[in-house]
């Protein structure tokens, strides 16, 4: 129930084939919220559940074929129709993807919990973007049993995954939480989303080969955007954190004027030291 000192939190998602990072989601967030706050949709009822859920809140859907569109759209209206219903209990949801991290920057002294409970928030707060890739040269397979941040050391600055996770207010987010309709982005100065979808070339070519041949071919001829960008760019230091979410935060495509823009710049960064004591 809802207390007026200690504000009630509960982070969502959904997933399908991809129990490694829906473990470590529910291993960061279980740690920052209690695994009892988080509630997890599963796309098939032939899906594993992992084996550190807790009292993870878990509910297995049937499994519906349907173009990327479609289903992309399918599985945003789930997610918004259950933040809905968790509002009338909790004051605050987090609603991201099982490879997505909204991590609160060190230096504050305080854990996710604890600084978005003595947060004001005006519907939606985001986290700036960091996609996290594997520097070819620099950066080893990736091993699967340490943190993520003992292992990668550069982000590109995504406006991409600068996404209203956030939410106090029934809201309907839009595709893949990148959106909220008719609702601005609200990018607080101490939180970051990190992605680790492009964490390690291993571990995409192994799902391009599930896929099929095609696949596989065009990812080791193009290879991934943000491995190539973290690879062959020169890295920035933490002042471009701060122009960045700048610029987000005062500049909009026309458009799409209630998303976050950067005119087209594509800016590598070394993730901060001290990131790594967020666990992830």
């Amino acid at each position: 129930m809802k207390n007026k000192k200690i504000k009630c939190i509960a982070a969502i998602t959904m997933a399908r084939d991809d129990e490694f990072f829906l473990s470590r989601w529910i291993a960061y967030y279980g740690k920052n919220l209690g695994t009892e706050n988080l509630y997890i949709l599963l796309d098939g009822t032939d899906q594993q559940i992992p084996e550190n859920a807790g009292n993870a809140h878990i509910t297995k859907l049937e499994h519906i074929p349907m173009s990327r569109a479609a289903g992309d759209k399918y599985r945003i209206n789930k997610l918004s129709a259950l933040a809905h219903e968790l509002l009338k209990e909790y004051d605050i949801v987090i609603g991201c993807d099982s490879d997505e991290f909204l991590i609160v920057d060190p230096k504050t002294n305080k854990n996710l919990f604890e600084y978005l409970s003595g947060k004001r928030i005006h519907t939606t707060l985001s986290g700036l973007g960091l996609d996290v890739g594997q520097h070819l040269y620099n950066e080893a397979i990736l091993d699967q049993e340490a943190p993520f941040l003992e292992q990668r050391e550069y982000a590109l600055l995504s406006t991409r995954y600068t996404k209203p996770v956030v939410i106090n207010k029934p809201v309907n987010w839009g595709s893949g939480f990148h959106s909220i309709k008719h609702h601005n982005f609200h990018i607080d100065k101490n939180l970051y989303l990190l992605h680790f979808g492009a964490i390690d070339m291993d571990m995409l070519e192994q799902k391009a080969k599930k896929r099929g041949t095609d696949w596989l071919n065009h990812l080791r001829r193009r290879g991934n955007g943000t491995i190539n960008a973290v690879t062959k760019s020169k890295a920035h230091g933490e002042a471009w954190l701060r122009i960045a979410r700048f610029l987000q935060t005062y500049c909009r495509p026309i458009y799409a004027l209630r998303k976050p823009a950067m005119f087209g710049l594509k800016i590598v960064v070394k993730i901060p030291q001290r990131f790594k004591k967020s666990g992830i």
